[in-house]
């Protein structure tokens, strides 16, 4: 198996060769070019940019936007939500559901680094996929960390680092994340515009 397979087999490779073998740099140029006619007030839309693996109808992101692949590793569902300064380092998959939110400098890292200090010495690394579940919201600056899977509904608060899989239909808080309560599937409970009960 060379390098360019090794990228999503969950192995160590040297991302060194796999940059020069896959073309990496013109992946994130094209990202980049999005993000300075976005922010410079062009009409210019993410499907046009050609940038993601795959991308769902009404998607939005608040420029700018990085990855480290420019985003060709990474897949959208539709009516997506991304605020400012969202990273996807996407060294391999990153799968996100439909109607998910994500706040501001939010980083889903699928990159790891051998804990062996000769492999790192090497510059070695192994990548492993992350799967966001549809209807998730992800607060601000909460870091999701490779092989980590988010079920559906679950609420992922800002700050978090999301270090272990978070079940379907839960609130998950904190450094490491952890669930603190279940969602319930329908809420009988009524809130002001403050998000204050009734």
């Amino acid at each position: 198996m060379n390098n360019s397979e090794r990228i999503h087999s969950g192995q160590l490779y040297d991302p060194m060769q796999v940059e020069s073998e896959l073309d990496q740099q013109s992946f994130k140029k094209r990202l980049n070019q999005y993000n300075l006619q976005k922010m410079s007030g062009e009409d210019v839309d993410l499907e046009s940019a050609n940038c993601f693996k795959s991308l769902g109808q009404n998607v939005y992101f608040e420029p700018p936007v990085y990855a480290n692949w420019g985003g060709r590793h990474v897949s959208i569902g539709d009516r997506v939500y991304i605020n400012f300064n969202c990273t996807f380092v996407d060294d391999t998959f990153i799968d996100i559901g439909s109607y998910t939110m994500v706040g501001p400098n939010v980083t889903f890292a699928t990159a790891a680094h051998p804990l062996n200090a000769d492999d790192r010495k090497q510059g070695l690394q192994y990548n492993l996929p992350i799967k966001v579940g549809e209807n998730v919201w992800i607060g601000a600056n909460a870091v999701i960390l490779p092989g980590v899977t988010i079920g559906e509904n679950a609420v992922i608060g800002a700050g978090s680092v999301v270090n272990k899989d978070i079940p379907a239909n839960t609130v998950a808080v904190g450094v490491p994340c952890r669930p603190i309560k279940q969602i319930p599937e329908h809420s009988e409970e009524e809130f002001d515009k403050n998000g204050r009960k009734i």
